[in-house]
């Protein structure tokens, strides 16, 4: 019980704390009483969890909370921020310190200090923190003093804090978004490197398996990649140590690897370097960056790269195991097209009368599907339901599968026994919750508009919008191949079936769409199977026409034929007949 009591408690803390999270994205645009409401109820979910970092985080967001909703309890909101304060500091967590910087920083702002704001800003800038939201908050706000008509010596004595909160901003931003790994790292050093003023910045990660450290960004050097051993050089040094170092003579500090710069022909003079760290504090690269222009890097270049690195680690993380997934996921679905294909194969290996089949259907429902403009994920269940939709053939007994002649009643209700047996295989394969939606249309593929079909009578919009597609293509191939007892039939005749039959056996509009299909993309499907190509002098012909134009041709009296008219038909009939050259 104790056990089940510390999970309830843990999840309840976590849905507290991504709430709060949403809060302050939103701090400035959802409603304050709506806000208010929730805090204050998150707040006491953390109290009785005991859980003192968030309760922290959540008294500093009350606190700025109070203050928007009545700027005449200024004194009252700074008390409760001392609380806040008081809470982070002791229980050391770096989000609740910064959380609680960002929001006195916030009523310093709205109360026109804009010197102490940005003083305390700058700290919280300075934390390493994992969070995101609070990270882009702290760099918003800094931005926004510095665009305000203010003198810079108010602001910042030196008068240059300007280039550097731009950076910062557009790094924040970046890290933030951007879920591919080289163009997070690109951003991130073309920032660091424009606002440190150097000549290049080089981002190495480290590679735990080979005890590698590699450039995927070397601001240039284009596309060349260095790679050496996760102990060699200032880059190793700091990735195993963990300091960061200032050098001001590459060439006369001994930690500096000569060789890099011998197989680049390069001169390295300055060198500022830190390691990357991820939430764990654990070191995932090291940013290097070289030769400062006019001069040697400084104390401040210093603290630039350090609320850079804070939150660049975390997001390289996110951005690595983002690539990670994308791949895990790619070879899933490689696996998965292995896997159909594989199906598709033994259904051809038991109906030689009917091989290809599933593959033609394939192609005109994709054609379809690309007419309609529908989304990729229905496209994608589509094709996969063509692929399988006969599958169920496998439960069909051989006499009646490769029978030459005529069915008989009996045969032509055991076959289409067919379809039941399909959507039994396919909603036995678990592989996702979109698969149960390709067992669906699979198993559609013989149902009628009219509610005439089988194997369940769907009318209508009751059929799966797949289902109707693949029941357009399922006939259309069909009539238009070649068996061994008889040959296909005219492309005039199969036309007229598709027409005639819509909003009875099928959906007009789906027709329709079938009609606009282009002439060269239907000739792709005819050769697809046989010796024979679409010749480029041929396909810029038939690309100009759909097969409604050659549907009102084929339906014209001969004699009013243009030679154009003519050409084209005898063209379509020969690749239709797959007569076509080489």
């Amino acid at each position: 019980m104790e056990e089940f009591i510390k999970s309830v408690c843990v999840e309840d803390i976590k849905k507290a704390e991504n709430t709060m999270f949403s809060l302050f994205k939103t701090l400035e645009t959802a409603s304050l009483g709506s806000l208010t409401a929730k805090a204050e109820m998150i707040h006491n979910t953390f109290l009785l969890n005991k859980s003192y970092e968030f309760i922290a985080q959540n008294l500093s967001l009350l606190a700025v909370l109070k203050y928007k909703a009545d700027q005449t309890n200024y004194k009252i909101c700074l008390n409760m921020l001392d609380d806040a304060k008081f809470l982070a500091e002791n229980s050391q967590n770096k989000n609740a310190i910064k959380t609680n910087y960002f929001c006195w920083g916030y009523i310093y702002f709205s109360e026109k200090n804009y010197s102490q704001a940005l003083a305390i800003l700058k700290r919280a800038r300075n934390i390493n923190s994992e969070n995101s939201v609070i990270n882009i908050k702290v760099m918003d706000l800094i931005s926004r003093i510095e665009a305000l008509d203010i003198e810079k010596n108010e602001l910042n004595q030196d008068g240059d804090v300007e280039k550097p909160l731009v950076a910062l901003l557009n790094v924040a931003r970046t890290l933030a978004a951007e879920t591919s790994l080289e163009h997070l790292l690109k951003t991130v050093a073309e920032e660091i490197k424009k606002v440190i003023n150097a000549d290049r910045c080089t981002v190495f990660l480290l590679d735990k398996e080979r005890n590698e450290l590699f450039s995927k960004i070397a601001l240039g050097m284009g596309t060349q990649e260095l790679r050496f051993p996760a102990n060699a050089g200032l880059a190793g040094y700091v990735a195993q140590s963990g300091e960061i170092i200032n050098i001001k003579d590459a060439y006369s500090d001994s930690r500096f690897n000569k060789e890099i710069d011998n197989e680049t022909g390069y001169t390295t003079k300055t060198i500022l370097c830190m390691p990357i760290w991820n939430m764990k504090h654990e070191i995932v690269g090291v940013f290097q960056v070289l030769n400062k222009i006019n001069g040697t890097f400084s104390k401040e270049d210093e603290e630039v790269l350090i609320a850079i690195g804070s939150s660049a680690g975390i997001a390289i993380e996110n951005a690595r195991l983002f690539e990670s997934q994308q791949t895990m996921i790619n070879q899933q679905k490689e696996l998965f097209k292995s896997f159909i294909d594989t199906l598709a194969a033994s259904i051809d290996a038991r109906d030689k009368i009917t091989a290809g089949h599933s593959n033609r259907v394939k192609m005109y429902s994709e054609l379809i599907c690309d007419v309609m403009k529908t989304d990729e994920k229905t496209k994608a269940n589509v094709i996969h339901a063509a692929v399988l939709h006969d599958i169920g053939k496998i439960g069909i007994k051989d006499a009646v599968l490769q029978k030459n002649g005529k069915l008989t009643d009996d045969e032509y209700k055991h076959i289409q026994e067919h379809v039941k047996i399909t959507y039994d295989i396919l909603n036995r394969v678990y592989i996702s919750d979109e698969f149960k939606e390709v067992a669906e249309i699979a198993s559609s593929h013989h149902e009628k508009y009219d509610g005439t079909g089988y194997f369940r009578k769907l009318k209508g919009e009751e059929i799966h919008i797949g289902g109707r597609i693949l029941a357009v293509s399922d006939v259309f191939d069909a009539i238009t191949s070649k068996r061994h007892y008889r040959d296909k039939m005219p492309i005039k005749n199969a036309l007229e079936i598709i027409k005639s039959g819509a909003w009875k056996h099928f959906d007009g509009n789906i027709v329709d769409s079938f009609f606009l299909i282009k002439l060269d993309k239907l000739v792709d499907v005819f050769v697809s199977e046989v010796e024979a190509t679409l010749l480029e002098k041929d396909r810029e012909i038939l690309s100009k026409y759909d097969v409604n134009y050659l549907y009102y041709l084929l339906n014209k009296d001969d004699s009013e034929y243009t030679k154009e008219d003519s050409d084209l038909i005898e063209l379509f009939n020969r690749y239709y007949n797959c007569k076509a050259g080489n």
